[in-house]
Protein backbone atom coordinates (compact mmCIF):
# COMPACT_ATOMS: atom_id res chain seq x y z
CA UNK A 1 0.00 0.00 0.00
CA UNK A 2 1.24 3.21 -0.49
CA UNK A 3 1.71 6.47 1.60
CA UNK A 4 -0.81 8.33 -0.86
CA UNK A 5 -3.17 5.49 -0.44
CA UNK A 6 -3.14 5.61 3.36
CA UNK A 7 -3.20 9.18 3.56
CA UNK A 8 -6.56 8.46 1.49
CA UNK A 9 -8.27 6.29 4.43
CA UNK A 10 -6.78 8.19 7.62
CA UNK A 11 -8.57 11.59 5.76
CA UNK A 12 -12.09 9.87 5.26
CA UNK A 13 -11.31 8.46 8.68
CA UNK A 14 -11.53 11.86 9.99
CA UNK A 15 -13.99 13.82 7.57
CA UNK A 16 -16.35 11.06 7.52
CA UNK A 17 -17.63 12.46 4.20
CA UNK A 18 -16.15 11.50 0.47
CA UNK A 19 -16.45 14.65 -0.85
CA UNK A 20 -14.86 16.72 1.63
CA UNK A 21 -11.56 14.02 1.59
CA UNK A 22 -11.72 14.48 -2.24
CA UNK A 23 -11.13 18.58 -1.45
CA UNK A 24 -9.06 18.02 1.43
CA UNK A 25 -6.17 15.80 -0.88
CA UNK A 26 -7.18 17.45 -4.03
CA UNK A 27 -8.56 14.55 -5.62
CA UNK A 28 -11.86 13.18 -7.08
CA UNK A 29 -14.59 11.74 -4.81
CA UNK A 30 -14.45 8.66 -6.96
CA UNK A 31 -10.99 7.99 -6.10
CA UNK A 32 -10.86 8.12 -2.81
CA UNK A 33 -13.84 4.92 -3.27
CA UNK A 34 -11.75 3.07 -5.29
CA UNK A 35 -9.00 3.51 -2.58
CA UNK A 36 -11.30 2.41 0.29
CA UNK A 37 -12.49 -0.55 -1.82
CA UNK A 38 -9.14 -1.54 -2.46
CA UNK A 39 -8.17 -1.48 1.26
CA UNK A 40 -11.29 -3.19 2.01
CA UNK A 41 -10.23 -6.12 -0.11
CA UNK A 42 -6.62 -6.54 1.02
CA UNK A 43 -8.20 -6.63 4.61
CA UNK A 44 -10.91 -9.02 3.97
CA UNK A 45 -13.70 -6.60 5.63
CA UNK A 46 -15.64 -3.22 5.56
CA UNK A 47 -13.71 -0.16 6.67
CA UNK A 48 -16.48 1.75 6.82
CA UNK A 49 -20.31 1.56 6.81
CA UNK A 50 -21.83 4.49 4.14
CA UNK A 51 -25.00 4.82 3.02
CA UNK A 52 -26.31 8.50 0.92
CA UNK A 53 -26.48 10.34 3.57
CA UNK A 54 -23.85 8.75 6.81
CA UNK A 55 -20.03 7.69 6.63
CA UNK A 56 -19.15 5.89 9.39
CA UNK A 57 -15.95 3.43 10.82
CA UNK A 58 -16.58 0.26 11.69
CA UNK A 59 -14.95 -1.63 14.26
CA UNK A 60 -12.58 -2.97 12.52
CA UNK A 61 -11.56 0.71 10.94
CA UNK A 62 -11.30 2.12 14.05
CA UNK A 63 -8.61 -0.24 14.69
CA UNK A 64 -6.99 0.24 11.95
CA UNK A 65 -6.73 3.74 11.93
CA UNK A 66 -5.71 3.54 15.51
CA UNK A 67 -2.81 1.72 14.50
CA UNK A 68 -1.92 3.18 11.12
CA UNK A 69 -1.81 7.13 12.02
CA UNK A 70 1.05 7.24 14.35
CA UNK A 71 3.24 5.36 11.71
CA UNK A 72 1.93 7.75 9.01
CA UNK A 73 2.47 10.85 10.81
CA UNK A 74 6.22 9.40 12.39
CA UNK A 75 7.27 8.71 8.44
CA UNK A 76 5.40 12.07 7.48
CA UNK A 77 7.63 14.05 10.11
CA UNK A 78 10.61 12.51 9.08
CA UNK A 79 10.46 13.35 5.57
CA UNK A 80 9.36 16.50 6.93
CA UNK A 81 12.57 17.06 9.17
CA UNK A 82 14.53 16.37 6.03
CA UNK A 83 13.32 18.56 3.92
CA UNK A 84 13.40 21.64 6.21
CA UNK A 85 16.85 20.25 7.04
CA UNK A 86 17.93 20.79 3.63
CA UNK A 87 16.62 24.38 3.18
CA UNK A 88 18.43 25.12 7.01
CA UNK A 89 15.12 25.02 8.95
CA UNK A 90 15.34 22.98 12.21
CA UNK A 91 12.34 23.51 13.31
CA UNK A 92 8.37 24.26 12.52
CA UNK A 93 5.66 25.49 14.83
CA UNK A 94 2.04 24.93 13.38
CA UNK A 95 -0.99 27.22 14.62
CA UNK A 96 -4.40 26.88 14.72
CA UNK A 97 -6.72 29.70 14.00
CA UNK A 98 -10.86 29.22 13.63
CA UNK A 99 -12.29 30.37 10.54
CA UNK A 100 -13.75 33.93 12.60
CA UNK A 101 -9.47 34.65 13.66
CA UNK A 102 -8.77 37.84 11.69
CA UNK A 103 -5.62 38.85 9.30
CA UNK A 104 -4.10 41.33 11.12
CA UNK A 105 -2.71 38.77 13.65
CA UNK A 106 -0.27 38.45 10.94
CA UNK A 107 1.94 40.90 12.35
CA UNK A 108 2.85 38.28 15.65
CA UNK A 109 3.69 35.63 12.87
CA UNK A 110 5.58 38.23 10.60
CA UNK A 111 7.68 39.30 13.93
CA UNK A 112 8.07 35.79 14.84
CA UNK A 113 9.57 34.55 11.35
CA UNK A 114 11.70 37.30 11.11
CA UNK A 115 13.21 37.14 14.60
CA UNK A 116 13.14 33.53 14.43
CA UNK A 117 14.12 32.28 10.37
CA UNK A 118 15.51 28.86 11.39
CA UNK A 119 11.89 28.14 12.33
CA UNK A 120 9.08 27.37 10.16
CA UNK A 121 5.77 28.80 11.24
CA UNK A 122 2.57 27.51 9.71
CA UNK A 123 -0.91 29.34 10.34
CA UNK A 124 -3.84 26.91 9.71
CA UNK A 125 -7.51 27.07 9.85
CA UNK A 126 -9.33 24.38 12.06
CA UNK A 127 -12.36 22.87 12.49
CA UNK A 128 -14.52 25.15 14.84
CA UNK A 129 -16.53 22.50 16.54
CA UNK A 130 -13.27 20.54 18.40
CA UNK A 131 -10.32 22.37 18.26
CA UNK A 132 -9.22 21.36 21.71
CA UNK A 133 -9.44 18.13 20.42
CA UNK A 134 -7.39 18.45 17.30
CA UNK A 135 -4.83 20.32 19.31
CA UNK A 136 -4.29 17.73 21.88
CA UNK A 137 -4.26 15.12 18.89
CA UNK A 138 -1.25 17.34 17.93
CA UNK A 139 -3.35 18.50 14.60
CA UNK A 140 -1.17 21.62 15.84
CA UNK A 141 0.88 23.39 18.57
CA UNK A 142 -0.76 26.27 19.62
CA UNK A 143 -4.18 27.76 19.06
CA UNK A 144 -5.60 31.27 19.48
CA UNK A 145 -8.44 30.56 21.47
CA UNK A 146 -11.09 33.08 23.01
CA UNK A 147 -11.57 33.17 26.69
CA UNK A 148 -11.78 31.67 29.48
CA UNK A 149 -10.30 28.39 28.78
CA UNK A 150 -10.45 25.96 31.64
CA UNK A 151 -8.57 22.79 30.45
CA UNK A 152 -5.98 21.47 33.26
CA UNK A 153 -3.55 20.15 30.58
CA UNK A 154 -3.33 23.11 28.52
CA UNK A 155 -1.50 26.45 29.44
CA UNK A 156 -3.46 29.48 28.87
CA UNK A 157 -0.56 32.28 27.30
CA UNK A 158 -0.63 35.85 26.28
CA UNK A 159 -2.92 37.91 25.04
CA UNK A 160 -2.91 38.81 21.16
CA UNK A 161 -6.37 40.81 20.52
CA UNK A 162 -9.08 42.40 22.80
CA UNK A 163 -12.13 42.50 20.57
CA UNK A 164 -15.36 44.24 21.34
CA UNK A 165 -18.61 42.81 19.80
CA UNK A 166 -21.00 43.27 17.15
CA UNK A 167 -24.45 41.72 16.03
CA UNK A 168 -24.88 40.64 12.31
CA UNK A 169 -28.08 41.25 10.87
CA UNK A 170 -29.80 41.77 7.64
CA UNK A 171 -30.31 45.05 6.78
CA UNK A 172 -33.92 44.89 6.78
CA UNK A 173 -34.03 43.30 10.38
CA UNK A 174 -35.96 44.74 12.99
CA UNK A 175 -32.70 46.69 14.76
CA UNK A 176 -30.70 46.95 11.75
CA UNK A 177 -31.21 50.98 11.67
CA UNK A 178 -30.26 51.34 15.03
CA UNK A 179 -26.80 52.63 16.48
CA UNK A 180 -26.16 49.60 18.92
CA UNK A 181 -27.96 46.90 20.79
CA UNK A 182 -27.90 45.74 24.15
CA UNK A 183 -27.21 42.35 25.63
CA UNK A 184 -31.09 41.82 26.73
CA UNK A 185 -32.02 42.47 22.94
CA UNK A 186 -29.77 38.95 22.19
CA UNK A 187 -33.02 37.26 23.68
CA UNK A 188 -35.01 38.68 21.12
CA UNK A 189 -33.41 37.09 18.47
CA UNK A 190 -32.12 33.80 17.81
CA UNK A 191 -28.22 33.12 17.62
CA UNK A 192 -26.74 29.87 15.21
CA UNK A 193 -27.17 26.45 17.29
CA UNK A 194 -23.29 25.73 18.73
CA UNK A 195 -21.09 22.63 17.62
CA UNK A 196 -18.43 23.52 20.31
CA UNK A 197 -17.06 20.66 22.35
CA UNK A 198 -17.07 22.66 25.60
CA UNK A 199 -20.38 24.43 26.67
CA UNK A 200 -18.58 27.34 28.88
CA UNK A 201 -16.66 27.68 26.15
CA UNK A 202 -19.59 28.45 24.06
CA UNK A 203 -21.41 30.34 26.66
CA UNK A 204 -17.88 32.84 26.63
CA UNK A 205 -18.84 33.09 23.27
CA UNK A 206 -22.24 34.04 23.35
CA UNK A 207 -24.08 33.17 26.85
CA UNK A 208 -26.83 31.00 27.10
CA UNK A 209 -28.91 33.65 29.07
CA UNK A 210 -28.89 37.69 29.58
CA UNK A 211 -28.12 39.00 32.70
CA UNK A 212 -31.63 39.47 33.89
CA UNK A 213 -32.05 35.62 33.09
CA UNK A 214 -33.64 35.67 29.42
CA UNK A 215 -32.58 32.44 27.61
CA UNK A 216 -30.81 33.16 24.55
CA UNK A 217 -32.23 31.11 21.54
CA UNK A 218 -30.30 28.52 19.49
CA UNK A 219 -31.36 27.43 16.14
CA UNK A 220 -30.18 25.72 12.99
CA UNK A 221 -26.63 24.57 12.67
CA UNK A 222 -24.35 25.71 9.62
CA UNK A 223 -21.39 23.53 8.79
CA UNK A 224 -19.22 26.47 7.36
CA UNK A 225 -19.20 30.27 6.67
CA UNK A 226 -20.92 30.77 3.90
CA UNK A 227 -23.86 29.21 5.04
CA UNK A 228 -23.81 31.29 8.28
CA UNK A 229 -23.56 34.55 6.33
CA UNK A 230 -26.30 33.82 3.65
CA UNK A 231 -28.35 32.78 6.97
CA UNK A 232 -27.58 35.87 8.31
CA UNK A 233 -28.93 37.93 5.04
CA UNK A 234 -32.21 35.93 4.68
CA UNK A 235 -32.86 36.89 8.46
CA UNK A 236 -32.81 33.55 10.00
CA UNK A 237 -30.38 34.45 12.68
CA UNK A 238 -28.68 37.02 14.00
CA UNK A 239 -25.01 36.48 15.15
CA UNK A 240 -22.78 38.12 18.08
CA UNK A 241 -19.18 38.42 16.44
CA UNK A 242 -16.50 39.79 17.66
CA UNK A 243 -15.92 43.20 15.87
CA UNK A 244 -12.86 42.32 13.51
CA UNK A 245 -15.29 40.62 11.41
CA UNK A 246 -16.45 43.93 9.93
CA UNK A 247 -12.82 44.51 8.25
CA UNK A 248 -13.35 40.65 6.37
CA UNK A 249 -17.02 40.11 6.32
CA UNK A 250 -18.39 43.86 5.04
CA UNK A 251 -21.62 42.89 2.83
CA UNK A 252 -24.46 45.21 1.16
CA UNK A 253 -27.06 42.78 2.93
CA UNK A 254 -25.75 42.49 6.14
CA UNK A 255 -25.10 45.51 9.49
CA UNK A 256 -23.05 45.01 12.17
CA UNK A 257 -24.25 46.94 15.45
CA UNK A 258 -22.03 47.01 18.06
CA UNK A 259 -23.56 45.56 21.65
CA UNK A 260 -21.01 47.77 24.18
CA UNK A 261 -22.54 45.91 27.21
CA UNK A 262 -21.50 42.35 26.30
CA UNK A 263 -17.87 41.18 27.20
CA UNK A 264 -15.31 41.57 24.79
CA UNK A 265 -13.83 38.33 23.49
CA UNK A 266 -10.38 38.05 24.37
CA UNK A 267 -8.34 35.63 22.31
CA UNK A 268 -5.41 34.45 24.06
CA UNK A 269 -2.37 31.30 22.43
CA UNK A 270 -3.04 28.04 24.39
CA UNK A 271 -0.60 25.02 24.03
CA UNK A 272 -0.71 21.15 26.01
CA UNK A 273 1.68 21.94 28.91
CA UNK A 274 3.29 18.67 28.29
CA UNK A 275 4.67 19.59 24.49
CA UNK A 276 6.36 23.12 25.59
CA UNK A 277 9.35 23.65 23.93
CA UNK A 278 11.54 26.60 22.82
CA UNK A 279 9.18 27.86 19.85
CA UNK A 280 6.65 27.58 21.79
CA UNK A 281 7.65 29.91 24.66
CA UNK A 282 9.46 32.26 21.83
CA UNK A 283 6.11 33.03 20.04
CA UNK A 284 4.75 33.72 23.50
CA UNK A 285 7.60 36.14 24.08
CA UNK A 286 6.37 37.81 20.56
CA UNK A 287 2.87 38.47 21.30
CA UNK A 288 4.01 39.60 25.13
CA UNK A 289 6.83 42.68 22.94
CA UNK A 290 4.39 43.17 20.20
CA UNK A 291 1.70 43.90 23.23
CA UNK A 292 -1.98 43.11 22.56
CA UNK A 293 -3.91 44.14 19.56
CA UNK A 294 -7.15 46.44 20.85
CA UNK A 295 -10.00 46.35 18.31
CA UNK A 296 -12.24 49.84 18.38
CA UNK A 297 -16.22 49.43 18.81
Amino acid sequence: MELREIEVFLTLAEELHFGRTAARLFISPARVSQVIKAQERLVGALLFERNSRTVRLTAIGQQLYEDLRPHYVGLHDSFEHARRAARGVTGRLQVGMMPLNFFGLWHYWKTFRKRYPQWELQIRHVDFTKPFAQLRRGDFDVFVAWLPVEEPDLTVGPMLLDDPRVLAVADDHPVANRSSIGIEMLADFPQPLSQLELDYWENGFVPLQTPRGRTIERVGMYSNDDDLIDAIAMGDISVAFPSHVTEFWSMPRIRYLPIPDLAPLRFVLVWRTETENDMIRALAEVVRSVGTLRMRE
